[in-house]
């Protein structure tokens, strides 16, 4: 008897062929080989409920069977997320048919003359192409799981009880999608007493990990700075708030990863503000008489670039009725499939005729989904919304 290969033992392998003689001689060169006993079935039906109500390691298929024939058996299992790998053994020894078990997933082909020794190299080989595939599925359920988290976590630290922000003469509303599990953008809506929001919607240049990371950074320095202001009695400036921010971010750099933001804070009775806009898309004003981008304001550079950079802001006033819309490039630079940009003119004919926040930033987004028609999200899509009521 050869010696066993590590691990085969408890090796599940499932032989499928309809004479019993070829079932009895894969039995006994198993056994030789070291393998336990396999499981047995005698066409494609039985072996597609085999492999239905058993997870195996490997299986050993004949082409030529009643019923239901390899090639069918190979059919069913392609694609399938979990199909075992399969060596087929078959006395076909045209070129035609091997291509197409390949084609349909087969990991090898072995005539049925094989010798022992071929078979268990050919069948070493797959073992171990699955331990590892089954290595690499593992650990990637573990990442998922752990970037699902990551997700969660995120989406929790912004606020989402908008019902309970809106206040005085002010209604507010937002959403964010990350392009992937985790992404880089970021909003936040906060009230200095009872008479004024702040407000911001930033975006961390890249995607992923590194730039949820960041952007749960960012939200921090915003949020202290907000905090500090507080302490102090003052009502925050946006533009002092992000100069804060963007001293910590810059001062240690290497990768110059950096950070649009817009940052308002609004007098709740009388529509009155500042605002401080760095490297970020425009503000955007919803009214009766339509969309039209704030102006009066200076674009100043992305947070993280420059040290010690005096950002300063920008007084402006909402007039009754009239709503500030803040959104990233995401919905702007959103892909089609032939790689076309949604763009800021079809935000304009999106949100035409919305005034509410609600009901314009679903407006939007439905424009976004009907522009790029299921394709994948190129960038984090985050939007922000305040309304000061007539």
């Amino acid at each position: 008897m050869s010696e066993a290969p590590a691990g085969t033992a408890g090796a599940q392998i499932l032989v499928v062929d309809d004479s019993s003689f070829n079932r009895l001689l894969l039995k006994r060169r198993l056994a030789e080989l070291g393998y336990g006993e396999p499981d047995m079935a005698v066409n494609g039906v039985e072996a597609l409920a085999a492999i239905a109500a058993k997870r195996f390691d490997v299986v050993l298929l004949d082409l030529e069977m009643p019923e239901l024939d390899g090639i069918g058996v190979l059919e069913r299992l392609h694609g399938q997320n979990g199909a075992p790998p399969v060596i087929v053994i078959s006395a076909q020894t045209e070129m035609s048919g091997v291509i197409r078990c390949i084609e349909l997933g087969a990991e090898d082909y072995l005539p049925k003359s094989f010798d022992p020794p071929l078979l268990k190299a050919r069948l070493q080989a797959v073992l171990e192409k699955k331990r590892l595939r089954d290595l690499a599925d593992e650990r990637l359920r573990a990442l998922e799981a752990e970037l699902e988290s990551a997700r969660r976590a995120q989406l929790s630290l912004v606020p989402r009880d908008f019902t309970g922000l809106s206040r005085g003469r002010l209604t507010v509303a937002a959403h964010m999608e990350p392009a992937r599990e985790v992404g880089g953008d970021l909003y936040d809506m906060r009230w200095v007493g009872a008479g004024h929001l702040v407000f911001v919607v930033a975006d961390v240049a890249g995607k992923g990990a590194s730039a949820g990371l960041t952007m749960a950074r960012s939200m921090g320095l915003i949020r202290a700075g907000l905090r500090l202001a507080e302490i102090r009695g003052e009502v925050p400036d946006p533009g002092r708030l992000l100069a804060l921010a963007n001293d910590d971010l810059a001062a240690d750099n290497p990768d110059m990863t950096f950070v649009t933001a817009a940052l308002g804070v609004l007098d709740a009775e009388t529509g009155e503000g500042r605002i401080c806009v760095a490297g970020h898309e425009a503000p955007l004003l919803l009214s009766d008489a339509g969309v039209r981008m704030m102006g009066g304001y200076s674009i100043q550079p992305a947070l993280g670039v420059m040290e010690e950079f005096p950002y300063s802001s920008t007084g402006f006033t909402l007039t009754p009725g009239e709503t500030l819309l803040l959104l990233t490039d995401g919905v702007t630079e959103a892909q089609d499939a032939p790689g076309d940009l949604f763009g800021k003119d079809r935000v304009v004919e999106a949100l035409s005729g919305q005034i509410e926040p609600g009901p314009a930033i679903e407006a939007l987004l439905r424009g976004m989904a009907d522009f790029v028609k299921g394709a994948p999200p190129a960038d984090d899509v985050t939007v922000l919304a305040v309304r000061y009521l007539p």
